[in-house]
């Protein structure tokens, strides 16, 4: 499957690192014209430079908090008007606040948590919707494999997430008359910088480290440029007849119960 992507644009929000940034990178080598943006010109700007460095596509980077509507309102008419049009939208920028049960979370961050990961994916879409019509383009939201499985200890991102695919749904549903298809990734365990920050942080890092790692049946974590190849399958003209579906990219790690290690390890070391 060969995907190009020349003379196609597409923004990606919280591009500049993480799952964004393997998204950015699959794009900008299929051929796109890619806008990301965080909140602080590092590391944004300087991937940005690199990615069009390497081409074939190329990558600007605009300085955008996604919890500002108005700025994020800003950025996507900045994008179309600069470049004549916006064919997929990514929605990507979100934060996990850390793992607590409920009873340690206050009622105002979970506010916070979903003006971080949730009310920007429909503003996003909502400003960008009219350019995606005129095209007949496309979102992809980012969203979690926690929003099906659920996970401990973190009741608010999980719902967050879950209204994220929910999201997905709806918009699939009132947009398809307009030709706009409307998808949801389902990423399990990313090796990104954030996680290998959280296991920097614990008491035994390489132990959290081997943990995780054996929670997928297919053998590791999966790397940032994997969820970016699934969304530029959603956004291409393979997926032309895929709409609000929610594709898990986890390496089978919600199949079967427990640590995800073969057989013959357990009973044959």
């Amino acid at each position: 499957m060969d995907v190009r992507m020349a003379g196609r644009v597409a923004l990606i929000t919280g591009g500049s690192d993480g799952i964004g940034a393997g998204c950015a990178r699959v794009f900008v080598e299929a051929g796109a014209t890619v806008v990301i943006n965080s909140r602080s010109a590092d590391p944004g700007g300087p991937l940005a430079e690199r990615l069009t460095a390497g081409g074939p596509g190329t990558c600007q980077f605009v300085q955008c908090d996604v919890a500002d509507t108005a700025a994020l309102e800003a950025l996507v008419l900045q994008v179309a008007a600069e470049h004549g049009r916006l064919d997929t939208l990514i929605n990507n920028a979100g934060q996990n606040f850390g793992y607590k049960p409920i009873d340690e979370i206050e009622v105002g961050d979970f506010a916070t948590l979903l003006g971080i990961n949730l009310v920007p994916y429909f503003a996003a879409s909502k400003f960008a919707l009219p350019h995606l019509r005129a095209v007949g383009g496309s979102i992809v939201n980012i969203g979690s494999i926690v929003a099906d499985s659920g996970f401990f200890w973190n009741p608010d991102y999980v719902a967050a997430k879950g209204g994220i695919s929910s999201l997905t749904k709806a918009l699939a549903i009132d947009e398809a008359a307009a030709g706009v298809r409307v998808n949801a990734i389902l990423p399990g365990n990313i090796m990104t910088r954030r996680r290998a920050s959280i296991e920097a942080e614990a008491v035994d890092g390489g132990a959290l480290h081997d943990f995780m790692e054996s929670w997928q049946w297919l053998g590791g974590s999966g790397q940032p440029e994997d969820v970016g190849y699934a969304a530029l399958f959603l956004a291409s003209e393979f997926a032309r007849f895929i709409t609000g579906a929610s594709l898990i990219v986890s390496g089978g790690i919600e199949l079967g119960m427990g640590p995800k290690r073969p057989y013959d390890e357990l009973f044959h070391p």
